[in-house]
């Protein structure tokens, strides 16, 4: 794939480098992604970003050109990495896929950086929502050096139905025809990164939407219809009652996967009308609802913990 763009970098307040991809030109708006990926699996959806705006394409830190999460990884790292990169770059815009989704709600929860916020299926657990149960397994996995091993914890005991009913040297076996090779080579330097953003996950699920009762921003959240209710119309219906202007959208056919790997340019066209509504110039078109062709199940079923939150 063709990278396109111009990376820069900006020192966080702890002094780590964070890299950024600049696309396109006009108003700006910031990409944050989810766990086990990095910029480039968002250039697709940046691309179409692109035609009517400047999209700045982050590698969280831990990942591609940024520097490592460090010790002291936390929440407040990641926010205080994402406020950098809206001060060099006077984006008024952000949106955030799973992780990065909780990211952008929480740095729009504590700073007043931004006008338009809009995730997709963010990484918010509300009462355990999201389940982190595979946490002890997994790293132990991890330290005993069995990768594969601790990555399929992970998805068979996600939340995700039929695989949590499957041994673990099954779902294993899955895994390794689904996620090919060129993915795993990927997402495997990720593993340690991915273990210490779900637990942030955990700890900030004081069981209630409160805290984003704070958000002046005008939010919209998105989700597919072939994602669990958890992680969107449950979820959706908590983050509304508390959000002052918040919309949602569910759309017909896709998953959580949408856009980074299933229908980025789907997901771009929407973010393009709803960022538009908020300038005289943009769009004004609502976001409609939409079909897709559904994606082979058992390769859907088997994808869906990757990269969530």
């Amino acid at each position: 794939m063709s990278t396109g763009g111009r990376i820069s970098t900006v020192r966080s307040s702890d002094g780590t480098v964070i890299a950024y991809r600049q696309l396109g030109a006009g108003p700006g708006v910031i990409v944050v992604g989810g766990a086990l990926s990095s910029e480039h699996d968002y250039l697709p959806l940046a691309s179409v970003l692109a035609r009517s705006m400047t999209a700045y394409v982050i590698d969280r830190r831990g990942r591609g050109h940024s520097g490592p999460q460090g010790p002291n990884y936390s929440m407040a790292k990641e926010i205080e990495d994402l406020l950098t990169v809206q001060h060099a770059t006077d984006a008024t815009a952000v949106f955030g896929h799973s992780y990065g989704g909780l990211v952008a709600l929480e740095a729009a929860r504590q700073a007043n950086a931004f006008a338009a916020v809009a995730a997709y299926e963010p990484g918010v657990s509300i009462s355990g929502s999201i389940q982190t149960g595979w946490m002890p397994r997994y790293r132990q996995l991890l330290e005993a050096g069995d990768r594969r091993g601790a990555f399929a914890a992970m998805v068979q005991k996600g939340g995700f139905a039929p695989l949590g009913k499957l041994p673990l040297w099954y779902v294993r076996m899955i895994l390794r025809v689904v996620v090919r090779r060129r993915r795993w080579e990927t997402m495997e330097p990720l593993l340690e990164a991915n273990l210490a953003e779900h637990e942030q996950v955990a700890r900030l699920d004081d069981g209630t939407a409160d805290r984003y009762r704070q958000i002046a921003a005008r939010v919209l959240l998105l989700g597919g219809s072939k994602t669990p209710a958890f992680i969107t119309t449950s979820l959706f219906a908590a983050l509304q009652r508390v959000i002052p202007d918040c919309s949602a959208e569910v759309i017909d056919g896709l998953d959580h996967f949408a856009p980074d790997q299933k229908a980025p340019e789907l997901i771009a066209e929407r973010l393009r009308q709803f960022y538009g509504r908020g300038d005289p110039d943009g769009e004004a078109a609502r976001p409609a609802r939409s079909s897709t062709e559904p994606a082979d199940n058992a390769t859907s079923v088997a994808r869906q913990r990757l990269g969530s939150p």
